[in-house]
């Protein structure tokens, strides 16, 4: 067992934490759970922090619980939060909590066999059999309106004057009284979570000491921001989620390869369960060529490899050598449609009948007539620059303007014009 907290500490994932966690941790297995919010059947990188911590915790010889919000989704979380979500039916929470399963099993081990193994908890399995009444009258009474009003997500809410439904109020009640739930039934004595949720966390460790008279114990890790202080894990399309559906696994690679140098070397701590002495070589080696962004790409390929696998991540390592470095017609071709596409988005574009590429006698034919005008203005400027050497079709370079179009398509559809070192054109079959 390694010590948990100066795990986190030296990865800079250590927010907030009640006195006398360290000592309680040291005794031996601990269980502890952290929330996860199912508006979505997907996580997204923002999720991953939480995911992360999980992790070390179970590394350490503890037992993690994965608590997805079946009952607080249909509520939703006001904290911080500027007005009130949509709330969701039971249908689309029950989508949302398998997907969420199947992407945290990728990073938690839930076998059954290991003496800590991580469990998936669903609050609505516990909050569906409480009646209202029950509720306000078992739980209700144990925390003051006033302990509920200091908290600063909810004074946050009223000052901006945007008022709080009594849904919303009711939230880090429910949620407390999830801790008291496991804390009784799981023995699970530490809540984590983001530093948002601090005093959410509180409110069920000041429950658990009224209701049962025991002792339990929180603990927060930071919010990430980018350097430049903009919300991390959003991008221009949206966000950067962990399902290959929604975020292909090119986009997501490509996503922590732009992260800036600052970020990098916070990013590379808290994404990857690399070592310190590694993390710190690598840093070291950074700082010695920066233009080599060294610290990105092992970011990028830990994340990838962690989140989709190693075949993905070799296709997206493909994929960005296609256009920013050295690579053969063999691995254009092995990319898959929505790789390709994505690769190449913004690229000019020309769909051609099947009739009409087929009746092309050669590629200047191709070029110059066919599909005129996406590529080259004329025959004689295509022509010209095919002599030159400096066209190529799927990656093999032209070298005689009357050469027949013996190219196999690309997905059966596609043909990737280049001329000169950085204009690309897309030709599509239809």
């Amino acid at each position: 067992m390694n010590n948990f907290i100066e795990e986190l500490k030296w990865r800079g994932m250590l927010q907030d934490m009640t006195p006398e966690i360290e000592e309680h941790l040291a005794k031996g297995m601990a269980t502890a759970y952290l929330g996860f919010d199912p508006t979505a059947d997907s996580l997204h990188i923002g999720h991953l922090v939480g995911v992360m911590v999980l992790l070390h915790f179970q590394r350490a010889g503890h037992k993690p619980l994965a608590l997805v919000g079946g009952a607080t989704g249909m509520i939703g979380d006001p904290s911080f939060k500027s007005a009130e979500r949509n709330l969701l039916d039971s249908e689309t929470l029950e989508r949302n909590i398998d997907g969420l399963k199947k992407q945290l099993s990728k990073f938690l081990d839930f076998n059954a066999q290991s003496e800590n193994n991580a469990e998936l908890v669903n609050n609505y399995d516990w909050m569906s059999k409480f009646s209202f009444l029950e509720f306000i009258r078992d739980i209700g009474k144990h925390i003051t309106v006033n302990y509920m009003m200091s908290k600063d997500s909810v004074k946050r809410r009223l000052e901006e004057g945007n008022g709080l439904s009594f849904t919303e109020f009711s939230y880090q009640l429910i949620q407390g009284y999830d801790f008291l739930h496991l804390y009784k039934e799981k023995n699970c004595t530490v809540q984590l979570g983001g530093s948002d949720q601090w005093g959410n966390i509180l409110t069920g460790t000041e429950l658990i000491r009224r209701v049962e008279g025991g002792s339990a114990h929180a603990m927060t890790v930071p919010l990430i921001t980018k350097a430049d202080g903009s919300k991390f894990g959003k991008t221009e399309g949206g966000s950067v989620w962990l399902d290959p559906e929604k975020t292909s696994p090119y986009a997501f690679y490509q996503f922590w390869l732009n992260v800036s140098d600052e970020d990098a070397s916070k990013y590379i701590r808290i994404f990857t369960t690399l070592d310190q002495e590694t993390i710190e070589r690598l840093e070291k080696e950074h700082q010695e060529a920066p233009h080599l962004r060294i610290l990105q790409k092992e970011i990028a390929k830990a994340v990838t490899i962690m989140v989709h696998s190693e075949q993905d991540y070799e296709m997206a390592l493909k994929a960005s050598s296609i256009l920013f470095g050295k690579s053969s017609t063999e691995d254009l071709a092995s990319l898959d449609e929505r790789t390709f596409l994505q690769v190449f988005d913004g690229v000019p574009q020309q769909q051609l009948s099947k009739d009409d590429y087929q009746q092309s006698q050669n590629v200047l034919d191709l070029l110059g007539d066919k599909v005129q005008g996406l590529v080259f203005s004329s025959k004689g400027e295509a022509r010209k620059m095919i002599q030159g050497g400096g066209v190529s079709i799927n990656k093999q370079k032209l070298a005689d303007p009357n050469q027949g179009l013996a190219f196999t398509l690309l997905q059966d559809k596609y043909m990737l014009v280049q001329k000169g070192k950085k204009n690309y054109y897309i030709i599509e079959i239809v």
